[in-house]
């Protein structure tokens, strides 16, 4: 298969720049580079390659469709060395877009690459393009109407029109078109969405982009603002538990009051499409929670990965096609079982030009929404539209003075203008004060104020654990615990319950909240789970092991069920075939259906077998093994010895040696880590001739708490961590 590039220039030589989740000044050292050679190594396969400096965590955006590990070699452990990845391209036709992606060893945060654009000429590959042509967005049917649809492509096999999502009706060939007959009798007065498929002989199936119809005499429907206090984000690794485990709903009711809105993740996980695979289980759930007086707004991002790419116009059509799948969802589906709106959790400031191409990126984030709002618009459905935005869109240089349509303002400004509501992700552990919570909403509040939009802003805070990103520990009120966070929310409250504008607080998210206690220490409490008799189902499918290289295993497995909710699955790992489970071969806990097993010795058999633990702690059956052997390396094991965590003078302090997994030799390493539950520091420190390292955490100011440390990354030239052989994890110190 012929593959050929558009720039060819022996070695492309990309800048990398790097880009915070936040704006940040300029660096002022040289930005990291990658090299990016590309050449057909085999039929099908385009070996890329490169170099990477000031970085550590390679991967390859494909096509904004996916993100794959490429394979790193940093021998002398100084963040600077070369990587690979072999793209198999036999299933690709077109341009791809790729970049070359990093983590940046001093800022956490992502380095990428310029975009290198292959094309690749491959008619077996080469899926039909579908459209309807005709009836027009918007037009009324009162009568039988014909729907003309476009289709190229070769060997094309079949062209279906449905209804609503309804069933599929065939379409025949006619003057060079598809044609079918829709009759609006057959639907009643409603609002209607038409989609069209092709399949060609090769089983390729394209879908068109979705046309907005009345029927009859059906009329479109505005929507109305409603209160969303203490609205929750759900993502995906819990939102389909509360789709396809009816009993997971009964663990949500203990942290989620009856008037409450849900921001439901409706991405695609694990192989399933909720909105497509799983319709009839995610409208129970709907219609559950408006029996219940709840709120569920689907949370879309941009239909690619990572999500923020979805902003660029390249990229547009997915992000529309998001939205239009949950507002086709909604026409197919009676009214108790509709979403209320929708979210959208775009964030494209993450991309390394966003501040120097301004207003270029901020200009295509307004178009993408304003097309996704058109979409909503075009349906006739009542659905608010509601982005997640940043604090600082009002104020950071990146984000003022944007031209749009016609005017010139702050982008928070612009997209209130145009959405029903907005999120603000006010990610802050205080309220008062400057840079708190309350200050950082204050511009977007008396923006909504001044231009009538009442219910229109969302304060949402954090419980997330971020501390190994490059972000600080106070966005977060992980460390502070529920207490804290219910003080600093009491406040908030207190400043905004008059405004119009405040639509209540909103917490981010889901499982991390479920996780956060009242305080850290002996006093902590969590929210009692419901009663739980029984335990969960094994696995639905046995788990498949893949060795990603010498150190790395990467697991997947089937859902278990439950009557409440499968809190984890716990990871059993052992070099005998034929173990049972127990405490001494639990390699880790996973939260979703997949896992990364890191940290293994190379050339090394390993058995794997996965068991389901629901909130209660019950235990269900222990899945089938699955065996995989880990690569060769020329790298030596080192690992963390000893580890001890001591409180002294309001800090707790950590003290660790690390050793050769062989010899027990000390190894003078960097180690990096980060302190846990009530402290977050971040921290790096260099072992000494006797391998020994200590550090210690910010200020303890908790009247109780616990502290704990969790390593992040230890290197030495010539060696890797294997972190799976690490003693003394778990200690902690508590008071």
């Amino acid at each position: 298969m012929p593959v050929r590039l558009l720039r060819i220039a022996g070695a492309l030589v990309l800048a990398l720049a790097s880009m915070s989740a936040v704006p940040a000044a300029a660096r002022v050292a040289e930005p990291s580079s990658v090299v990016i050679d590309s050449s057909e190594a085999a039929p099908g396969v385009v070996r890329l390659a490169g170099r990477f400096t000031g970085a550590y965590d390679v991967t390859i955006v494909v096509n904004g469709e996916r993100i794959e590990r490429a394979r790193v070699s940093d021998p002398d452990a100084d963040d600077a060395g070369t990587w690979s990845y072999d793209l198999d391209t036999s299933a690709m036709d077109g341009e791809v877009e790729i970049y070359a992606k990093a983590t940046d060893a001093e800022t956490r945060y992502g380095t990428w690459s310029q975009p290198l654009t292959l094309r690749v000429d491959n008619p077996p590959a080469r899926a039909p393009k579908v459209s309807i042509a005709e009836p027009a967005d918007g037009a009324r049917l009162t009568r039988p109407t014909t729907v003309w649809v476009d289709v190229t492509g070769a060997d094309v096999r079949s062209v279906r029109v449905r209804v609503n999502s309804g069933p599929w009706q065939s379409a025949s060939s006619a003057k060079g078109r598809y044609v079918t007959l829709v009759k609006p009798a057959k639907y009643g007065d409603v609002m209607a969405s038409l989609e069209a498929e092709a399949v060609d002989a090769r089983g390729h199936v394209s879908r068109s982009a979705t046309r907005y119809v009345a029927l009859g005499a059906a009329k479109k429907e505005r929507p109305a603002p409603h209160r969303q206090d203490r609205a929750m984000w759900i993502w995906e690794k819990a939102s389909y538990n509360l789709v396809l485990n009816p009993g997971s709903r009964r663990l949500l009711e203990t942290v989620l009051a009856p008037d409450s809105t849900i921001y439901l993740g409706v991405d695609t996980y694990a192989g399933r499409d909720m909105i497509e695979d799983a319709r009839p289980e995610l409208r129970d759930l709907v219609a559950w929670a408006h029996r219940r007086g709840m709120k569920v707004h689907a949370t879309v991002a941009g239909g690619t990965r990572p999500p923020y790419l979805g902003a660029l116009s390249r990229y547009r059509d997915r992000a529309v096609r998001e939205v239009e799948r949950v507002l086709d969802y909604n026409l197919s589906s009676a009214p108790a079982e509709r979403f209320d709106g929708i979210n959208v959790d775009i964030e494209p400031y993450i991309l390394p030009w966003f501040n120097s191409a301004k207003p270029d990126v901020q200009i295509q984030w307004l178009d993408t929404l304003r097309a996704m709002i058109q979409r909503r618009d075009a349906s006739g459905q009542p659905l608010l539209f509601g982005p997640a935005v940043p604090r600082w869109l009002d104020t950071s240089a990146c984000c003022t003075d944007i031209p749009y349509a016609g005017t010139t303002r702050t982008m928070s400004e612009h997209i209130q203008d145009m959405a029903d509501y907005i999120a603000i992700m006010d990610y802050r552990d205080q309220a008062d004060g400057s840079a708190g919570i309350i200050a950082q909403a204050e511009g977007e509040m008396a923006y909504a104020d001044r231009i009538g939009k009442p219910l229109s802003v969302v304060v949402g805070v954090e419980t997330l654990d971020i501390a190994t990103s490059g972000d600080p520990s106070s966005i977060t009120f992980r460390e502070e615990g529920r207490n804290a966070m219910e003080v600093e929310l009491a406040k908030v409250y207190q400043a905004f319950s008059g405004r119009p504008a405040f639509a209540g607080v909103a917490l981010h998210h889901y499982d991390s909240y479920r996780e956060l206690p009242t305080i850290w220490g002996p006093s902590a409490q969590w929210p009692a789970p419901p009663a739980d008799s029984d335990p969960p189902t094994g696995v639905k499918s046995p788990p498949k092991a893949v060795a990603f290289d010498h150190a790395t295993v990467d697991l997947t497995y089937g859902r278990a069920y439950d009557d409440t909710e499968v809190d984890f699955y716990e990871v059993h790992r052992s070099t005998e075939p034929g173990f049972t489970p127990g405490p001494g071969t639990l390699a880790g806990k996973a939260r979703g259906l997949t896992h990364t097993d890191a940290g293994l010795l190379p050339g090394t058999a390993y058995t794997y077998r996965i068991v389901p633990v629901d909130v209660a702690g019950h235990r269900g059956p222990a899945s089938d093994p699955v065996a995989v052997t880990t690569a060769t390396t020329g790298l030596r094991p080192m690992v963390v010895e000893s580890m001890a965590v001591t409180l002294e003078g309001g800090t707790a302090r950590v003290r660790l040696r690390v050793v050769d997994k062989e010899t027990g030799e000390p190894v003078a390493a960097t180690v990096r880590g980060r302190f846990t539950f009530s402290a977050g520091r971040y921290v790096t420190v260099t072992a000494n001739a006797d391998g020994w390292a200590t550090a210690t955490s910010e200020a303890l100011k908790q009247p109780t708490g616990e502290v704990g440390f969790a390593g992040h990354r230890l290197t030495a030239p010539g060696r890797y961590w294997a972190g799976a052989y690490d003693q003394d994890r778990g200690v902690t110190a508590r008071w």
